[in-house]
């Protein structure tokens, strides 16, 4: 059996909401492809897609304009686990967050969340370790210019 509940945990502000609206198109063992509408409107973008990589803990995110033009990709560095049973996947966001625009302009963002998070107890030492670790590795594949290998799974999808 796939998954068939969502929920985003995020940790500032303290939330774990579930992902109602957003519609499963692919699930498998190591990924997990959704498309979806902003949950609050936004003037800038109005829908997306995501895919959430289990084994590198992130979730690459397109951000699309009203016109179908793409904004940018949004990468959070995530963690999964389990919700009552294994139909429902709950992703943590780790804070940690790359935004990459269709230019290649690549920006690393809420690195001072992360440390306030570690500094009120927000988040676990083992958590910051390995955010701090999947962020290097996310870097490091962009850096090598294999960003696309993490998009195909949507780009496959035509989403």
């Amino acid at each position: 059996m796939g998954i068939e509940k969502l929920f985003r945990k995020r940790i500032i502000p303290s939330e774990c909401r579930l992902l109602e609206d957003d519609e499963i198109v692919y699930s498998d063992e190591s990924i997990l492809v959704t498309k979806w509408k902003t949950l609050n409107p936004k003037t800038d973008f109005s829908h997306g897609s995501s895919v959430y990589d289990y084994e590198k803990g992130i979730k690459v995110s397109k951000f699309y304009r009203d016109d179908d033009s793409l904004l940018y990709w949004y990468i959070d560095i995530v963690e999964f686990s389990s919700g009552a049973d294994k139909t429902e996947l709950i992703v943590t966001d780790l804070l940690a967050d790359v935004i990459i625009s269709p230019s290649g302009k690549m920006k690393v963002v809420d690195l001072d969340e992360l440390a306030e998070a570690l500094e009120k107890g927000l988040i676990t030492q083992e958590q910051t370790i390995n955010c701090m670790k999947q962020l290097n590795d996310l870097l490091t594949l962009i850096y090598r210019d294999k960003f696309d290998t993490l998009t195909e799974p949507l780009d496959s999808r035509g989403l």
